[in-house]
């Protein structure tokens, strides 16, 4: 996917659609996904060291349209349940 040409409202949409999104900020993987209403979380899948952040952090619609301009090489999967 070309991930430059992903646009918010399609983030957005495949959140609500039951997608995870995976994506590189800063050199770091995190996975996405929604978990209720306006609740999103985000967790780190490849970072082993130290580090001042959390490995699991629970977010805002607000904080995932912040970061979406910022999100590099995004794939996204469908969760299992």
């Amino acid at each position: 996917m070309d991930y430059r040409n992903y646009k918010f409202e399609q983030l957005w949409k495949d959140l609500n659609d039951g997608y995870q999104i995976y994506y590189t900020y800063m050199g770091i993987r995190y996975l996405l996904s929604k978990l209720t209403k306006n609740c999103y979380s985000k967790e780190i899948v490849n970072f082993n060291g130290k580090g001042p952040h959390p490995k699991t952090q629970i977010i805002t619609l607000k904080s995932v349209m912040e970061l979406h301009p910022f999100m590099e090489e995004i794939e996204y999967k469908i969760e299992m349940k």
